[in-house]
């Protein structure tokens, strides 16, 4: 008999009255003026605090008014598609180069960055027993739970879990860096066993491999993968790997100003990341396509692409939503840096290949949205493709599974959190706690026998 099944109590009617007393007249918002998920009436974000680490710039304010203008993502002072292009040109990879400039605040030299990454190398490896202890034996279905798990779990491996200094955070946050690929590839391995009835296949890591390849190398069964692949998943972990204040790194920011320990804070940020509203959008984008690839016909056919999306706005096709999953951004108005970026390098890599026209599918909602949103929503507001109208393709392209999406996001997240945790240990030196407005009235107590 399972738990379900033991627990007779009817819950429906409990339900009704939880939801009756936390149900609250969105009207009240306004009236107090709260900024409701503290964002504005415009949909930016309340300024909760001061960085030096990452600015997400996508529109000026002119006389009160928003002009938009092409998306900048800027780490520590550096354009991101001066790192990208840079990268590119002396044909090297960048997401170790952007962990070094996001936690330390510099550019590496050659030496610097060298030893940089050697280190990452020797960090990569868990503890002994670790797969076994901590994932094999407690399989998850979720990756993003398994990895969160697995985070709060290296905290019993270290004997300075607890110590605060800078020097210890930046010894855990290398660490972590290094160590979640690893943890990823590891309950992705366990969780098509456990669950999917496929082979489970550990291979050992090479430590000559970088971040990008150990993945590919970690998720292949014959471990092979080219070079322009390998690339290709570098420069994504690098476009993912901080963008300023967003849930996730709020909620890392948040458990470090209590004073908490750096793996609570951490898996904590996973956890806010695994949401929907959050770190699955690329998700959601596939699934349209999905959408878009079985009921259009011919997908060389604007007029064709154009009437299915009217479907999904008017909430007939799709999941019902009526979004067009990997439009429009909270800051980006007239592009997302990212998402130029990232579609160019994608193109190159799929040109000639099958899934070459998923690509250009894509390409023509993207280009078409802006003109049917108008139309439909009657609004001249700004609206460009995001970072995950490719992303999940992208992956898709390099046999990463759908179920690491999400993951792969965190793998390269971690690289922000870490930075911004310890700008918030350094400086922040308060605990953050924003306020709520209390409406419910004061009650007399009733003695238990005298209630309803």
């Amino acid at each position: 008999m399972n738990q379900q099944n033991e627990n007779m109590m009817n819950l429906k009617p409990l339900c009704d009255k939880l939801i009756a007393g936390s149900r609250i007249d969105p009207q009240l918002y306004e009236k107090f003026h709260v900024k409701r998920g503290l964002r504005r009436s415009d949909g930016t974000g309340v300024i909760a605090g001061i960085t030096k680490i990452c600015n997400v710039h996508g529109y000026v304010v002119n006389e009160g008014e928003i002009d938009p203008i092409p998306g900048e993502l800027i780490y520590r002072g550096y354009q991101i598609n001066d790192l990208v292009s840079h990268a590119e040109q002396e044909g090297r990879f960048g997401f170790e180069e952007t962990v070094y400039l996001l936690l330390l605040g510099d550019l590496p030299n050659r030496q610097e960055l060298d030893a940089f990454t050697r280190h990452l190398s020797a960090c990569r490896p868990l503890p002994e027993n670790f797969v076994v202890d901590m994932i094999l034996k407690a399989p998850s279905n979720n990756i993003m739970n398994k990895m969160a798990r697995s985070v709060l779990a290296l905290y019993s491996y270290d004997a300075e879990c607890e110590t605060k200094s800078i020097e210890n955070e930046l010894r855990t946050a290398i660490s972590l860096v290094a160590k979640l690929p690893v943890i990823m590839a590891s309950a992705y391995q366990v969780k098509r066993s456990h669950f999917d009835g496929e082979s489970m296949i550990m291979h050992p890591l090479r430590p000559e491999e970088n971040t990008a390849q150990t993945v590919l190398s970690l998720l292949r069964n014959d471990r092979q993968y080219t070079d322009a692949e390998a690339h290709l998943l570098d420069t994504l972990m690098t476009l993912h790997a901080e963008h300023g204040g967003n849930n996730s790194t709020f909620t890392c920011r948040v458990l470090t100003s209590s004073g908490t320990d750096a793996y609570s804070a951490y898996a904590a940020a996973i956890g806010a990341l695994k949401g929907p509203r959050h770190g699955g959008a690329n998700i959601k984008v596939m699934q349209m396509l999905d959408s878009f690839k079985e009921n259009v016909k011919n997908w060389e056919d604007e007029g064709q692409v154009a009437d299915h999306m009217r479907k999904i706005l008017r909430k007939e096709a799709g999941d019902g939503s009526g979004l067009i999953y990997g439009m429009g951004h909270a800051v980006y108005t007239l592009s997302d840096p990212r998402e130029v970026i990232l579609k160019r390098k994608a193109m190159e890599l799929a040109h000639g290949k099958d899934i070459e026209a998923e690509f250009r599918l894509l390409d023509t909602i993207e280009r078409l949205t802006p003109e049917i949103f108008r139309d439909f929503k009657t609004s001249d507001k700004a609206i460009c493709a995001n970072v995950d109208m490719y992303s999940g393709l992208v992956y898709k392209m390099l046999g990463i599974p759908a179920d690491l999406y999400t993951p792969m996001f965190a793998i390269s997240r971690i690289a922000g959190w870490a930075a911004h945790r310890m700008e918030e240990t350094i400086t922040g030196k308060r605990i953050i706690r924003p306020a709520y407005k209390a409406i419910a009235k004061e009650r007399a107590y009733v003695p238990l026998d005298d209630r309803d």
